[in-house]
């Protein structure tokens, strides 16, 4: 009797350590979610985020036309499917960032660090890239070509030219 008492008590204990294990965990994940900014499917259009540490924060499919974002951290920053038509990223940390399929047209690129960033698919028309860094950074070739025909200046935080960032040619 006093053995299938122990056993019992034994599962109930195990099942309890399980249940409380696995409470600790996914109440951690959800606070890690709740604690994420996302400004996905968001309408951000001339809003001021400069001087702002953005680190990691999701801009997914949003309207940011105008939107200042000068000196701002966005390391590792997602920006997929956005319009930044003539935003001000001047001087901001863009490193390790995904920018894919971002209309970046008219856009101020000033000194903007893009080091290792990922920056498919997207369109720089007529934007200011003087002393912008793309080292490391994975662009089309297209979009590579138009930017070396302008390319110029030094990253005053990396010194690296935005023409060697680039690899434009001579």
């Amino acid at each position: 009797m006093m053995i299938i008492f122990s056993r019992r008590i034994f599962r109930l204990i195990v099942v309890l350590s399980i249940f409380f294990l696995f409470s600790a965990f996914n109440t951690t994940s959800v606070l890690a979610q709740i604690n994420t900014i996302n400004y996905n499917n968001a309408s951000l259009e001339g809003r001021d985020f400069s001087n702002t540490d953005l680190k990691g924060v999701n801009f997914v499919a949003a309207e940011m036309r105008g939107t200042n974002f000068k000196n701002a951290n966005l390391t590792n920053a997602m920006f997929t499917k956005g319009v930044m038509l003539k935003a001000n990223l001047e001087g901001a940390n863009l490193t390790g960032a995904l920018v894919d399929r971002v209309t970046l047209d008219e856009a101020n690129l000033r000194n903007t660090n893009f080091t290792g960033a990922t920056l498919t698919r997207s369109r720089f028309f007529n934007a200011d890239i003087s002393g912008a860094d793309f080292t490391d950074a994975i662009i089309d070739r297209y979009q590579v070509s138009l930017m070396c025909d302008r390319a110029d200046g030094v990253n005053p935080v990396t010194g690296v030219s935005t023409r060697d960032s680039l690899g434009c040619r001579d």
